[in-house]
């Protein structure tokens, strides 16, 4: 993790936040500044949890794939047909995408792994494999 430091001799003036990060956040989504949308991983003692902020979203336009143990996450918003008639004066609309990865671990029941989207959270979770508990057994001599 790197520190930047900010201008001390400007604190909280405008022009120096919107340039403070310019060019490395021209373009991108405003609610997801980082292109990253937050996200809150909890444990249990059965499974990981994942909760994606994500609203306004189609369950259909996310790719959710486990697979030499990294879980990828995908959104990607297919562009909106125009029709060819209308004259678009404003478009504000955006084609919006992230991909985010995270690292298994390697007692994650892949094959068992479920995914929902309801009110705008991606809840992933990750069921953890069942332990097996050898019972030391006692060997007589004979």
């Amino acid at each position: 993790m790197s520190l930047i430091k900010r201008n001390p001799v400007f604190p909280g003036n405008l022009l120096d936040e919107w340039f403070f990060n310019f060019p490395a956040n021209w373009g991108r989504d405003e609610q997801y500044p980082t292109s990253s949308p937050a996200t809150n991983i909890t444990e249990t003692s059965d499974a990981y949890h994942i909760h994606m902020n994500v609203p306004g979203r189609k369950k259909e336009d996310f790719s959710i794939q486990a697979e030499n143990g990294l879980l990828t996450i995908r959104y990607e918003k297919k562009e909106e047909k125009v029709e060819k008639e209308l004259k678009t004066i404003r478009k504000e609309f955006s084609f919006q995408s992230f991909k985010r990865s995270f690292t298994l671990d390697e007692n994650i029941e892949t094959a068992s792994i479920q995914a929902k989207y309801e009110n705008g959270i991606l809840q992933i979770v990750l069921p953890k494999k069942v332990a097996v508990t050898v019972v030391p057994q006692k060997i007589m001599i004979q």
